[in-house]
């Protein structure tokens, strides 16, 4: 546990180059919790030094992301706060006047080498097996040499003047003790030929001016480790603790989960109902289905496909950390409570798509029934089969569908497959298979016709009025329930199955239920006919 009078500031630094991936998601999440559960402060910043890669719009879904997980920032982009700007970009100056400290020091140099003259010293260490560490010959030591080298019209880099002996031994507080030899460290530039400073000195420097006090990053940046160290002691800096969490792998696999294998993961069996709900989804979206938006490796998907928000915490959270061996739900409350960094297992997590699932079914059911329509209902407004606003008799088929789906319908996105319900009763799709199976069976068309008018003639109709006057049907015709329930479902839903057929004729109402059975027997009638011919 921390010391309860240390000032615990924490940062998520995401660089706005794409849709916010599940592995920065959760870096933010374990940064929060680790805030929430320690009293401190939560820092937001954008880390867009290079701004070859960074698009403006590549921004939002970060934001939008952070706020839909319920990841709310105490300082950063849209709330300001006393260590402002919270944009790298906007903090060159600051980054400069740390480069040029570096050189006064002698901690950095004016390095003239051309990129071609390194990447050539570089081959020949290669070829003749050698250390292929920086040899510093084209350094500007002297002021001689740098006039000889400005003559020949040559830009300087800044470089770090990296320790050539001894070892750097750190307290990861995930990692434990992790050395790091000093020799085999680059001289790493900080600062470009045009003037623009690096990230990896951008960040130390941040770090520093805004009081962060625990560094708690994906395991990639365990390499920028050292040269931000050296930085920090070179000007005299106190380190923050460094924390370096295990990066999230493929299902089944070491591979890191990558948002650039859309197409490879469409292909993967464990993902394949995640896949299902984003192509679902995407024409009520106006999106094709591979678009990158329904990546389910991006937060932005679980957005688009209706899950829970506090399903995917509770998720992400225990994607490499647990409170114990069988503790597995968890309000977010009772996961900033719980949260200590000491319990982040080091190795890779797997991302699991089947428990995500699992989770979200889970959280899904434990809404209430209102809660539900208001999830659900954006996905009928946007394909088209809801008003907006939904009227109360909407709203109340909507609530009637989930109470008789239960766990079908798994997230929002899945309403849309009891579109039938929302379909005028003369414009019902049926799928074909179905209709030829359950309703061509010689009998059954004149079994379901003779049913139609008992549930035409029922007082009530509600599912257990259907049911009792089924059961008294087949005990009447001597049939079994089978010979004609099959038929009925197909002949109001277009489908062969889905829930309870009661509960469907009880929701769809009694000109609808009637209605549809009509048309089936019609469309029954006149394919018959047509065999006959």
């Amino acid at each position: 546990m921390v010391n309860q009078s240390e000032k615990v500031r924490v940062r998520v630094a995401p660089s706005p180059t794409g849709a916010m991936h599940l592995g920065l998601a959760r870096t933010a999440l374990y940064n929060w919790l680790f805030c929430r559960a320690q009293g401190g402060r939560f820092v937001l910043r954008i880390d867009d030094t290079d701004a070859g890669r960074n698009l403006d719009e590549s921004l939002e879904p970060i934001l939008r992301g952070l706020r839909w997980l319920g990841i709310e920032w105490n300082e950063g982009p849209g709330v300001g706060g006393p260590h402002a700007p919270y944009f790298q970009s906007q903090r060159a100056e600051r980054h400069a006047a740390v480069v040029e400290l570096l050189l006064e020091r002698g901690a950095a140099y004016l390095d003239y080498a051309t990129a071609e003259e390194t990447r050539a010293e570089r081959e020949q260490a290669i070829a003749e097996k050698r250390s292929t560490r920086y040899s510093r010959r084209w350094m500007g030591d002297t002021e001689a040499r740098r006039r000889q080298f400005e003559a020949e019209g040559r830009k300087p880099v800044v470089r770090l003047r990296m320790p050539e002996s001894g070892t750097l031994v750190l307290d990861d507080l995930v990692r434990g003790r992790v050395e790091f030899d000093w020799s085999l460290e680059q001289d790493h530039v900080v600062r470009r030929a045009d003037g623009s400073c690096l990230y990896h000195l951008a960040s130390i420097v941040d770090d520093h001016d805004m009081d962060i006090s625990h560094i708690i990053r994906a395991e990639e940046h365990l390499s920028n480790t050292p040269r931000q160290v050296f930085i920090a002691r070179a000007l005299g800096w106190a380190l923050p603790k460094f924390c370096h969490l295990p990066y999230v792998a493929e299902p089944g696999s070491k591979n890191k989960l990558s948002k650039r294998k859309l197409e490879q993961y469409a292909r993967n069996r464990d993902f394949a109902e995640l896949v299902a709900i984003g192509r679902k989804v995407a024409p009520a979206l106006g999106l094709v289905p591979d678009a990158p938006a329904l990546n389910p490796v991006s937060i932005e998907f679980y957005e688009l496909t209706g899950f829970v928000p506090a399903a995917l915490v509770n998720y992400l959270a225990l994607l490499g950390w647990a409170l114990d061996d069988r503790t597995e739900h968890f309000e977010r409350d009772e996961l900033a409570r719980a949260f200590t960094l000491d319990r982040v297992n080091r190795a890779p997590a797997s991302f699991d798509p089947g428990r995500l699932l699992a989770f979200q079914t889970r959280h899904m059911l434990g809404l209430a029934v209102e809660a539900r329509v208001e999830l659900v209902l954006p996905f009928l407004v946007r394909a088209g089969l809801a008003g907006e606003p939904a009227g109360d008799a909407e709203r109340h088929r909507v609530g009637a569908i989930l109470e008789a789906a239960g766990d079908r319908v798994k997230v929002g996105a899945d309403i849309l497959d009891y579109r039938g319900f929302f379909t005028s009763d003369d414009r019902l799709e049926y799928d074909e298979a179905a209709f030829r199976k359950r309703l061509l069976k010689p009998g059954v068309a004149e079994l379901l016709a003779r049913f139609r008018e008992r549930l035409a003639a029922q007082q009530r109709f509600d599912a257990a009025s259907h049911e009792d006057t089924l059961n008294r049907f087949v005990v009447e015709a001597g049939i079994k329930v089978g010979d004609v329930i099959h038929a009925l479902r197909v002949a109001v839903t277009g489908k062969a199955v889905g829930f309870g057929v009661f509960e469907t004729l009880a929701i769809l109402g009694r000109d609808s239920s009637l209605a549809r059975i009509d048309r089936a027997l019609a469309m029954a009638r006149e394919a018959g006919s047509e065999d006959t011919r």
